[in-house]
């Protein structure tokens, strides 16, 4: 399979966009990555350290991008948002995606300021330290996490064909999903639990403070809770800023749960506390150490196509929407405005609803065993 992107360009070479320029490095078949930083020995590290072909500031970045089939923003948002004006004032005619943890208001940003001939897939790889900077980069960072792409009305298909394939090549496992959909499921599993993480860690230091040796007990329970507590305060002050509605509203439900506990205590209910605390328990238990796919069930799902705006973006969201995740995907062009679009899926989610959903909506699918013989 030949590499989905021959020049991939990363403005901002920390811990994200660098473990990222890292990972296509080490592919068997790399594109040139150039990497875009205003910190000059990030720069030097970036380049001296393998893990960028070349490294420039952003005065000197114009002819990287225009030369650029790929650029990732591994940035703030706020940050991205001037290099999407940039992009826009360039012409830029390729594909654009970012790394960010909020998608919607990044995403409308890329509509109003990309012009017409460039690509936005808004990315979220979910992967990540409290460690940050260029040190901390490693190509291994995404192999098995999830890596969300954001796709819309607007996403051609072949654009988010090569970008699944780079996600994929880097051992990620890509997942679409709407960019509101994707910031609310983000604010509770992830911004929601840093916000705990610290408020727990604060807590913890005001007993210290009334001259208890709190901090000093803490075991490995409270460390493992509290560890992304020490990720940057002016990164996640962003991240919560920028996903506002989403955090409130999770924060607000986490209360609930919280008061819920406590009411059960107040009464005294043995019952009700052990039913809470098994609930979560079985949960947790039931989270994958590791998700291996197993071959033996993959299945072909096949959906004829015309030029139909949006389509992209219907498919693999209802996808998304039915749990079935995308191990492949391949487009077999017909004619000019009709093709094939084929995807792989494991052994997740609810395939007869997606089907029925695709269906419903106006498209042509077929369903077959990957491998009929194993399935026979």
């Amino acid at each position: 399979m030949t590499r989905p992107f021959d020049t991939v360009v990363v403005i901002g070479v920390g811990l994200i966009g660098g473990s990222l320029a890292a990972a296509l490095r080490a592919l068997p078949e790399p594109p040139r990555v150039v990497g875009v930083d205003a910190d000059e020995r990030t720069r030097a590290l970036a380049r001296d350290g393998g893990i960028v072909h070349e490294a420039v500031g952003p005065a000197e970045a114009d002819a990287a991008l225009m030369a650029a089939e790929l650029v990732v923003l591994a940035t703030p948002v706020a940050a991205a948002a001037e290099w999407l004006a940039r992009l826009g004032e360039l012409g830029y005619e390729g594909v654009v995606t970012d790394v960010a943890s909020t998608k919607a208001g990044i995403t409308a940003d890329a509509h109003r300021l990309l012009g017409h001939d460039a690509t936005f897939i808004g990315g979220h790889p979910m992967a990540g330290s409290e460690r940050s900077g260029i040190e901390a980069a490693d190509p291994e960072l995404f192999r098995g996490a999830y890596y969300v792409l954001c796709t819309s009305e607007a996403t051609p298909v072949d654009a988010y064909s090569r970008m699944h394939q780079l996600v994929t090549s880097i051992g990620a496992r890509a997942i679409a999903i709407a960019p509101d959909a994707h910031d609310r499921a983000v604010a509770a599993i992830s911004h929601a639990p840093h916000v705990a993480a610290s408020a727990l860690t604060n807590l913890a230091a005001e007993r210290a403070g009334d001259g208890e040796n709190v901090l000093r007990l803490a075991a490995g329970g409270f460390k493992d809770m509290t560890r992304i507590a020490a990720g940057s305060p002016d990164l996640w002050a962003g991240i919560c800023l920028d996903n506002r509605d989403a955090v409130i509203a999770a924060l607000g439900d986490l209360s609930s749960q919280l008061d819920g506990f406590a009411k059960l205590l107040e009464s005294g209910d043995r019952l009700g506390l052990r039913a809470w605390l098994d609930r979560a328990a079985q949960v947790r238990r039931a989270l994958p150490a590791q998700w291996v796919p197993a071959s033996s069930q993959l299945r072909e799902l096949t959906v004829a196509m015309s030029d139909r705006p949006g389509a992209v973006g219907a498919i693999t969201q209802a996808a998304a929407r039915a749990g079935c995740n995308v191990e492949d995907i391949e487009i077999d062009h017909v004619t000019e405005d009709t093709a094939f679009l084929r995807l792989v899926l494991t052994d997740e989610g609810d395939v007869d609803a997606l089907v029925s959903r695709l269906r419903d909506d106006g498209f042509d699918v077929t369903l077959t065993p990957l491998d009929p013989e194993a399935q026979a």
